[in-house]
């Protein structure tokens, strides 16, 4: 695979692009028996008796339903971990999904249960502390040779953590200069990303 999506990083996961090839000899019903289980899933709900009913009553193999679920589970789910501000609704024209499928991946994806999928998915999603308190200060060492005296500052820095953990370390004034530049680099790209209207919901 060699094109590239918006969202699911360099290239589209294996399991979506397999996923959008099963879809094309899908019906309407069968697809939104399957969607409801994987948003059920999304939500931390037990989805087990609901794919066994479809695997029970459709005519679809257990392969070809492990390949429809897998697919979906990933597309939600990184869907779903991005603002709604950053997302359109013909991205999903891009993953070359079928056109009468997409109304229902919007629904989700749009649709007043987004706030309810997303609480869900931070419950069950592992999370990295986050910084509760960051301290700076310069430090200035003496270096003494047979050649001369120098002043050497650096800069010393404790972060706590939201886990209580902290965290001292230090880095000379150079490389802190360069964080300082490449932070503020970050924060400009995003605030211009922001303000293209390419990468916002049109009415």
């Amino acid at each position: 695979m060699s094109h590239r999506s918006c969202f699911l990083g360099g290239r589209i996961p294996l399991e979506v692009d397999t996923m959008v090839k099963q879809l094309k000899d899908l019906d309407k019903e069968t697809f939104r028996r399957i969607l409801k289980a994987v948003v059920n899933a999304l939500e931390g709900k037990d989805c087990k008796e609901s794919v066994k009913h479809i695997t029970e009553n459709m005519s679809l193999s257990e392969e070809q339903l492990s390949y429809i679920l897998s697919g979906m589970y990933t597309l939600l789910r990184e869907a779903l971990r991005l603002p709604q501000i950053y997302l359109m609704l013909s991205v999903f024209l891009y993953f070359r999904i079928p056109e009468e499928f997409i109304s229902d991946f919007a629904s989700v994806v749009f649709g007043n249960r987004r706030s309810v999928l997303e609480a869900a998915a931070l419950q069950q999603g592992t999370r990295l502390p986050g910084i509760e308190d960051f301290r700076w200060r310069v430090d200035v060492a003496i270096s003494s040779s047979s050649l001369a005296r120098a002043l050497q500052p650096s800069i010393l820095m404790q972060l706590k953590l939201s886990d209580g953990n902290v965290h001292r370390f230090e880095v000379p004034v150079v490389k802190f200069q360069e964080l300082r530049y490449n932070v503020a680099l970050i924060l400009k790209e995003m605030n211009d990303l922001e303000k293209r209207s390419i990468l916002k919901i049109q009415d």
